[in-house]
């Protein structure tokens, strides 16, 4: 009997004395380890039972009469059904424009564009249904129109089982009763369950708020404007009055002329002179043979 007593003391002692190694991580005694598992099993069970984690989202594209003024209704809408404008952007391209004469310095620019625009909201995701029949409603048709709904559940619980084990191991490494051999492992711990909470916290804005695409456009539209002719070759005088300017010219071209050939006299005078002295020079040292003269 006492012997047995004695070796049931050892085998005691023996547990005391063993210390759990796991990585970085030594444990002080075999009953943390145990106690964890637990505590996992029993957050997965009641976490199970919470709210599924639905994240709702919708996209539309349809035809409006007026681009701009659907917009303001979307945002009107938007801010009544306690959500938020994420994006709104609105574009025209011209399809094609021309220039028709009115005048010689005015033009009728004629332009045909097209419109649309593109728009992000976030309204709460019990009013989504609601809200994207009233938008549906402000169109003339629908071209596209799509919900999904995504389950994040498995995620959330994921996470959430994870930033429980994170948890749990700061704080028994802050109490002592687990030695985290690598200093650095302790911060990387702490970002990771930053980064746990942050991913929760997102899927909860998403379970809360639902985002909606939208994208319309409207018929192209035709915009005519007076303009100044900008080619300066339109701008000319009347027939007549060119034609009186012309005849002025010409005679202004003739007395230039007359006052140019006036300015050249002394060369005229030249000229005569070098004529009259050659016909003199032939009369004297230039004479034909008599003999020649009479066959």
């Amino acid at each position: 009997m006492r012997t047995k007593i004695l070796v049931v003391l050892a085998g005691v002692a023996l547990l005391a004395a063993c210390k759990g190694k796991s990585g970085n991580y030594e444990y002080a005694n075999t009953d943390n380890r145990s106690a964890t598992a637990d505590t996992v099993g029993i957050a997965a069970d009641t976490t199970i039972a919470e709210n599924a984690k639905l994240i709702k989202t919708a996209d539309m594209a349809f035809k409006v009469k007026n681009v701009q003024r659907t917009g303001d209704s979307v945002s009107a809408l938007t801010n009544r059904y306690g959500g938020m404008v994420m994006h709104h952007q609105m574009h025209s391209n011209v399809v094609n424009s021309q220039d028709i004469r009115v005048s010689d310095d005015s033009v009728m620019h004629v332009s045909a564009f097209s419109t649309a625009a593109d728009m992000t909201v976030r309204v709460p995701s019990e009013k989504l249904e609601d809200f994207m029949v009233k938008v549906s409603h402000m169109g003339m048709y629908i071209t596209s129109r799509q919900m999904d709904i995504a389950d994040k559940s498995l995620d959330y619980l994921s996470e959430k089982m994870k930033l429980n084990n994170r948890r749990e191991l700061i704080a028994q490494q802050k109490s002592g009763k687990i030695n985290i051999k690598d200093p650095s492992a302790v911060l990387w711990l702490k970002d990771d369950l930053v980064d746990g909470q942050i991913n929760n916290q997102r899927i909860d804005a998403a379970v809360k708020y639902s985002n909606i695409s939208l994208a319309f456009y409207q018929s192209n539209t035709i915009v005519k404007e007076m303009v100044a002719n900008d080619d300066p070759s339109s701008y000319q005088l009347p027939f007549f009055k060119r034609l009186w300017m012309a005849i002025v010219n010409g005679w202004l071209m003739f007395t230039e002329v007359i006052l140019a050939l006036a300015n050249l006299w002394v060369f005229g005078v030249m000229g005569l002179g070098l004529w009259l002295a050659y016909r003199v020079y032939r009369k004297r040292f230039v004479t034909v043979p008599k003999s020649i003269i009479t066959q």
